[in-house]
């Protein structure tokens, strides 16, 4: 039998091990985190010039109105499924010598999905070279 009174020690938790692990995690964190702004997209704007050309530039004008019609150099397209667009744009580049750059306009209310079933259709048929006609705002003074 043992009447000794038994000594109970006292458990205490030590810190700096996990203080040391947390501080070297922030550490490699810090490190291997890149602060460039490679999100930013740089582009470089064309500029305008005052000269008149002499040759007038054949061009193919896609119009868009606001419910979503297609007008083909000023004709409208029997309907806007995709389908009608792409067989009417392949008769007008049939007959036209060269592939003409394609400036589409497009009504600021219009559904986007209109203009880019029809970006996607220039595509398609080869127009590589088009463009988005926009205006420009006044500015307030």
């Amino acid at each position: 039998m043992n009447f000794r009174p038994r000594v109970s020690e006292e458990l205490d938790v030590n810190l700096t091990p996990l203080i040391d692990v947390v501080f070297l995690l922030l550490i490699f964190f810090m490190v291997t985190t890149t602060f460039d702004r490679n999100a930013e997209i740089k582009i470089a704007l064309p500029t305008a010039t005052n000269t008149v050309q002499a040759q007038k530039q054949d061009k193919l004008e896609l119009l868009i109105d606001g419910q979503g019609r297609y007008y083909i150099n000023g004709r409208e397209v029997l309907n806007n499924k995709p389908e009608t667009l792409f067989q009417a744009l392949t008769m007008v580049l049939n007959d036209m010598e060269k592939v003409p750059p394609l400036v589409i306009s497009a009504d600021a209310s219009v559904n986007y999905q209109f203009v880019v079933t029809a970006m996607d259709i220039a595509g398609r048929l080869g127009l590589t070279n088009f463009s988005l006609a926009t205006t420009q705002s006044e500015r307030k003074k």
